[in-house]
């Protein structure tokens, strides 16, 4: 029966970080991830897309970013679990001790002193279109995210969507597709000011006011048919790749059953990144208290703060603050 200080529900960015933090504050660390890799949407999203608001880097590839994260967040050697979901959550006693048993879609089972949350939005689907015949296309030339920019080389691209990821990718493949057209339903975007005044100064081709209204093709996709939603107006483009950014819909899962506070989809926490349960915190995301900003690089502190509240709660004795990193002596 292996307990550890401290299990950390999701590999990400803000669960890689709160790994190296741990190990920095000599806890025994597991990490419990769903998904067949460490990294999290870094990776299963957007792994080619450029990330500008890290601290330090004046951009950075989304993959390049986790490859870093998951080298720091391993240095101390903790122990990871990938493709386990956690499913149910019990308070146990051992020797005195309370703890927390997690059992798995697999059936196995991991105890811990403590738990903490960085599972950013929960689980995660994107948004479909309800089109006939649509299915066939996906994974081919109908994409939802980016994994490789090399299918969009010389392409007609058609993007569809007004938030930061279809921006984004509008002028992360300038240098790849052949053409490039983003159609958005709206005239306002739900994106950075900076990224939409670049992108309407770019050579893409924006369309507003237009949705898709059927797509046809073969083996491939060849026409994709338009729609100007105010005048019904109807436009056919000829298209070789199809990405579609509509945002994702997300569920906290079996977490929703483990008596958290949650508010809006969100587990609610306080100033020492608690939950209402004693022992579990969460950082990252799929956390709230007023004035949250859901960033990466909030997400970094609020990790740090969760980490050094554990370290308190495990060992009352032990200092909050360990001091800065700069002043450890490197291991010879």
């Amino acid at each position: 029966m292996e307990i550890f200080d401290i299990t950390i529900i999701g590999g990400g960015p803000v669960g890689l970080f709160a790994s190296f933090y741990s190990g920095h504050r000599h806890m025994k660390t597991k990490i419990i991830d769903a998904l067949p890799e460490l990294g999290g949407q870094l990776i299963a999203l957007y792994p080619e897309k450029f990330i500008y608001d890290v601290a330090g880097f004046p951009k950075v590839v989304a993959k390049e970013l986790a490859k870093n994260l998951i080298e720091q967040g391993l240095q101390h050697s903790p122990a990871v679990c990938l493709e386990q979901k956690v499913e149910s959550l019990l308070p146990v006693e051992h020797d005195g001790q309370k703890i927390l048993e997690l059992t798995t879609q697999k059936k196995e089972v991991h105890f811990t002193k403590t738990l903490l949350l960085t599972v950013g939005i929960g689980a995660f689907v994107p948004r479909r279109l309800d089109l006939p015949d649509f299915e066939r296309f996906e994974n081919t030339c109908v994409h939802y995210f980016v994994r490789e920019k090399s299918i969009f080389k010389a392409k007609d691209v058609l993007i569809v969507g007004g938030g930061d990821s279809a921006v984004d990718w509008a002028l992360n493949l300038q240098d790849t597709a052949k053409s490039i057209t983003l159609i958005h339903r709206r005239d306002e975007f739900r994106a950075h000011e900076d990224s939409v005044d670049k992108l309407m100064s770019s050579r893409a081709n924006v369309k507003l006011w237009y949705e898709v209204d059927s797509v046809s093709g073969n083996a491939s996709i060849e026409k994709v048919v338009i729609r100007n939603n105010k005048t019904n107006e109807l436009e056919t483009l000829h298209v070789d790749q199809l990405l579609f950014n509509l945002g994702f819909v997300a569920s906290l899962g079996p977490l929703r059953d483990w008596g958290l506070e949650i508010e809006k989809g969100d587990i609610k926490v306080s100033t020492k990144m608690e939950t209402n349960i004693s022992g579990i915190y969460a950082a990252g995301d799929i956390a709230t208290f007023p004035g949250k900003l859901k960033l990466i690089a909030t997400g970094f502190g609020e990790a740090a703060i969760a980490v050094n509240n554990i370290k308190s709660y495990i060992d009352p004795k032990a200092r909050f603050f360990p001091g800065h990193s700069s002043d450890i002596k490197p291991k010879k």
